[in-house]
């Protein structure tokens, strides 16, 4: 072997030793096992980097779901926009002397995510003849490209037929299959590609993808092209093992669609083209270091190694679903598979936004580009329903019109989701000190949430501009009038457009300082808040009232706050999301009782864990994994609540925090801005 092979024969074994083994150590606060697989209750784990989602399956070398961000249609749920589930381009086939493998001819499967390096390896025996290790990833720094290594061991002399396959779901249309190779002197590009339309015709969708072949096995295998029909297509070759032979190969898969690209088709095989030739070692590397920079913001507890891993997963979900340098927000279910149809709800701005904001504001500033863009849409949406300014959908794809089904009556009505985006703007500023991006996207929101809010009251007199006929945040309660939560989200949003006008020198509409001290906030005659007008006391879906306390911090009194949480706690229906539990939990941190937080905080997740991950239902019990928004919640209550975080007029700054009993030390890394380190102990 000659000096330029050796060397890039030990290149080669030094990442894959020092990349992959570590996900073989369950015990790792960075790794996280699949316990006892079953096939028939199996929710599985994603890998994403903000565009492409992958959704592990319990089939061997397989994937249930591809989820392609921003890429929505109508078809299924609702007579609404879906978003897309495309081609499946990283799903492999292997036979071993002629048999293929499926769940009878294996045993010791074991699926392990590395949190660290955003990677899923699982690994199998096939009989007495091989043993088989599969790693994937969605590459961090190329948004539209997965890479997969697979290593095969023999353990007995044996045929090995690894396949690259691409399968169309039966709702695309005009599906073509296509297979080229680029040839050069020195190296032959094989090209499997798909490409189709959406249901309505409106996107055009493409996937590619293309072998990689480690110089360390000599002369690359010759490729056999198998077209079966137009749902599936694949790339294969044959490979003679000896016993204690190990064999290593990749594959790069691109894909796009009109939605990123005028010319997906080409681009995607551009993409394959760029990610083969760059080779699986400068692909890892890129891949690992782009998530070690965003892992310079983390969480570190101290003396809790169950919840440690359990924070970490949270937040290694909201930072696998959204990226920097996007206009794409997050929906409830992130980039986890199909639920709600992939639309945008308040979750993103109440509850997954905030833990992004203060640890990776860089992110945070693509899901309020994502609203910036839909402002006229939101305008419109406000003219439609004789309002002023903007008022936001309940639910939000593509276009940023109401994409609600006509059946909830939340579209039409649940509009403190338009507090929401404004509140979510003004904490932006206050994070950043962005004054360009407050002038030229910030205070531009903020003004016509302001005028929507201004509109929306009816004026009965002082201390009566009511807010009627709305669904508040325990939805619950339908039609209801002077919502607690809605009419103190409008009242923050109409006070930050006037801060925001002052900050940029301009005089803001009195109307709204005037609208703001005239919405009601009602109460019961004990002086508990309460949560609408005709509120009786029965079970709610989840926090309302305490969340004028929390986030909002429109109820600073701390008798007020406890009056508040002993009379709703008890009131919060086991059968509601996640959620509220987690704003209870940070409600008594802030107040002093962190052991009553912690029970809260256990109580908001960890009945929601489903096997064999124990990714997040957004209900106990629920089967519509991942619940991005119940991660946000909890993160939450880590960082605002026990750790004390606080976002100002002056930044972040830390208010005083007492940990529960079992914590030693709370530490928030690479928080803001200005990537400083917060420390409770």
């Amino acid at each position: 072997m000659d000096n330029n092979r050796l060397t890039f024969h030990l290149r080669i074994a030094v990442i894959i030793f020092c990349f992959l083994p570590q996900l073989s150590n369950a015990q790792s606060p960075w790794n996280v096992e699949a316990q006892r697989i079953d096939p028939n209750h199996y929710f599985g784990v994603t890998v994403a980097n903000g565009m492409i989602g992958l959704v592990s399956s319990p089939e061997p070398m397989k994937v249930k779901d591809v989820v392609l961000n921003g890429v929505y249609d109508y078809y299924q749920r609702g007579r609404v926009s879906n978003i897309l589930k495309t081609f499946n381009h990283v799903n492999m086939n292997l036979d071993v002397d002629g048999i293929r493998v499926g769940q009878r001819e294996i045993s010791n499967y074991k699926q392990v995510l590395d949190m660290k390096n955003a990677s899923l390896t699982t690994t199998f025996d096939v009989g007495d003849k091989v043993t088989v290790k599969h790693t994937l990833m969605a590459l961090r720094h190329l948004p539209f490209t997965a890479l997969t290594i697979v290593e095969i061991k023999a353990l007995k002399a044996c045929v090995i037929t690894p396949m690259s396959v691409i399968e169309a779901p039966n709702h695309l249309a005009d599906v073509r299959n296509l297979y080229s190779e680029i040839d050069r002197p020195h190296v032959k590009i094989p090209l499997l590609t798909s490409v189709g339309k959406s249901p309505s015709g409106k996107h055009t969708v493409a996937v590619s993808n293309s072998f990689i072949f480690s110089e360390q096995h000599g002369h690359e295998p010759p490729l056999i092209h198998e077209d079966w029909d137009y749902n599936m297509h694949l790339a294969k070759f044959y490979k003679s093992l000896q016993a204690g032979e190990t064999y290593t190969f990749s594959i790069v898969s691109s894909a796009t669609s009109t939605e990123h690209y005028n010319d997906p088709l080409n681009e995607a095989e551009r993409l394959t083209v760029f990610a083969k030739l760059e080779g699986t070692d400068r692909l890892l590397q890129r891949h690992v270091a782009e998530w070690e920079k965003l892992w310079k913001s983390d969480i570190v507890i101290e003396g809790d190694d169950e919840v440690q891993k359990d924070v970490r997963f949270a937040l290694y979900h909201l930072y696998s679903f959204a990226r920097e340098g996007t206009a794409y927000s997050l929906s409830p279910m992130g980039l986890s598979g199909l639920g709600y149809n992939g639309h945008v709800f308040w979750d993103t701005e109440l509850w997954m936004y905030p833990p992004l904001l203060v640890l990776k504001p860089e992110i945070a500033k693509s899901l309020l580009e994502y609203r910036f863009q839909r402002l006229e849409a939101a305008k419109q949406n406000a003219f439609s329903h004789g309002y002023k300014g903007a008022m936001f959908p309940w639910e939000s794809s593509d276009e940023g019109t109401e994409d609600t089904p006509v059946w909830a009556l939340t579209g039409p009505f649940q509009h403190h989701i338009t507090g929401c985006v404004g509140w979510a703007f003004w904490k932006y500023y206050q994070v950043t000190k962005d004054k360009l991006w407050l002038r030229e996207r910030g205070y531009p929101v903020l003004k016509e949430v302001a005028d929507f809010w201004a509109s929306r009251v009816e004026r009965k007199g002082l201390g009566r501009y009511e807010i009627n006929n709305v669904i508040g945040a325990n939805e619950w309660q339908e039609n209801i009038n002077n919502n607690a939560f809605t009419n103190g989200m409008a009242i923050t949003a109409l006070r930050y457009a006037s801060l925001a006008a002052k900050e940029l020198g301009l005089l803001p509409n009195p109307d709204w300082d005037h609208v703001a001290q005239n919405i009601p906030i009602l109460k019961f005659p004990d002086g508990t808040t309460k949560e609408n007008e005709t509120y009786d006391g029965v079970d709610i879906k989840q926090a309302d009232a305490n969340l004028l306390s929390y986030p909002l911090e429109i109820i600073t009194d701390r008798s007020q706050i406890e009056r508040d949480l002993r009379y709703y706690e008890v009131r919060m229906s086991p059968e509601g999301p996640a959620m509220g539990n987690s704003a209870l939990a940070t409600l008594y941190a802030k107040i002093g009782n962190p052991d009553k937080a912690y029970e809260l905080l256990i109580k908001c997740y960890t009945p929601n864990e489903v096997p064999p991950f124990g990714v997040l239902a957004e209900t106990a019990g629920g089967t519509n994994p991942y619940f991005a928004t119940g991660a946000g919640g909890m993160l939450q209550a880590v960082i605002f609540g026990l750790g004390g975080l606080k976002i100002t007029d002056q930044g972040i700054i830390q208010q005083k925090a007492t940990l529960p009993k079992k914590w030693k030390s709370l530490q928030l890394k690479g928080v803001g801005v200005e990537k400083r380190d917060f420390v409770v102990k």
